[in-house]
């Protein structure tokens, strides 16, 4: 009876203490979980924060400007002489500058990274494609001061004596190199939005009858819109920030264009090529960070509309 009642003590007493390890087991587990959400919370808290600072920053620098010059006449006025006596503060040459190299970059780039996309995707052979996206990857990583360098010295002669030009460093020149480095982020998440659409969505549309360019217009498409649409606000959004190519081949000239093949000076490039050379508090060096504010609020409402349009596009793939 003794033994039985030893026996019967030794059971519980393991079985308490394999419930206070795994108890304290548990614990730990959560202490560590808590410690790794606390790291990836702080981690981030401060990319907001750091993102806000610079915004902060951006207002403190550039509001200034704004007690010499009138809102109006610094975002319409056509004269960027910063440098004169008195000096002229108006950017519209230079917001037009960077809409237009924007824009036509957008046409050159947007098509052919959504067709190079759809090939990839839906038409290609399996050992073509395992060659092809890689290397478009790849041409995502040149930096832009090489693609800067090659509009330089290959594109600018060409583009001059085929078109009888003064110069080749001009906006159709910038609109170019932007599209060679945006089609490759283009083509590479759109590639990946089309390859993410359902199989059974394929299937269902050729059981009905449907030919395969059809189930590719009709079905693969407006599913993978949200993706493919991302896709062309990221290679946008490069294009209009990008600073290193339209410095080298825009032309530099604080001018509105009258045709494409014109000089222009973008904003980021006014920013690059001035920020240097101007005095620490003075009305060009706020002006600077005055341009960096509307090329904020650019991209802000740019993104705004691209998210809108995104989520839209995003539902009507959900509801295929």
């Amino acid at each position: 009876m003794l033994q039985n009642d030893d026996n019967y003590i030794t059971i519980l007493s393991h079985l308490c203490n394999e419930t206070v390890t795994k108890d304290i087991d548990n614990k730990i587990m959560r202490i560590k979980e808590a410690i790794v959400k606390g790291i990836f919370l702080l981690l981030a808290l401060s990319s907001i924060l750091a993102l806000a600072f610079i915004v902060i920053f951006l207002f403190k620098e550039g509001i200034p400007i704004f007690k010499n010059v009138s809102l109006n006449a610094f975002l319409f006025g056509k004269e960027w002489y910063p440098t004169d006596e008195p000096p002229a503060f108006g950017i519209s040459s230079l917001i037009i500058g960077s809409l237009l190299v924007t824009f036509l970059s957008s046409l050159i780039a947007v098509p052919l990274g959504v067709f190079s996309a759809i090939y990839i995707s839906e038409l290609a052979r399996p050992f073509i494609k395992e060659i092809l996206k890689p290397v478009i990857e790849l041409l995502a990583a040149l930096p832009s001061v090489v693609i800067g360098f090659f509009g330089m010295v290959v594109i600018a002669p060409f583009l001059q004596r085929t078109f009888d030009i003064p110069t080749g460093l001009n906006a159709f020149n910038a609109a170019l190199m932007l599209a060679l480095m945006s089609i490759p982020t283009i083509t590479s998440i759109s590639e990946d939005a089309l390859h993410s659409v359902p199989l059974e969505l394929r299937e269902a549309s050729l059981a009905l009858g449907a030919t395969h360019w059809e189930t590719i217009y009709h079905v693969v498409l407006p599913a993978a819109l949200s993706g493919i649409g991302t896709a062309i606000i990221l290679g946008m959004a490069r294009a209009l920030g990008e600073t290193m190519v339209v410095l080298m081949v825009a032309g530099g000239a604080a001018w509105i264009p009258e045709s494409i093949f014109d000089p222009v000076r973008p904003m980021p490039a006014a920013i690059a090529a001035e920020m240097g050379e101007a005095p620490v508090k003075s009305q060009h060096y706020h002006a600077l960070f005055a341009i960096g504010l509307v090329l904020f609020f650019f991209v802000l409402i740019f993104n705004f509309i691209a998210y809108y349009i995104t989520q839209r596009y995003k539902k009507a793939g959900e509801a295929l």
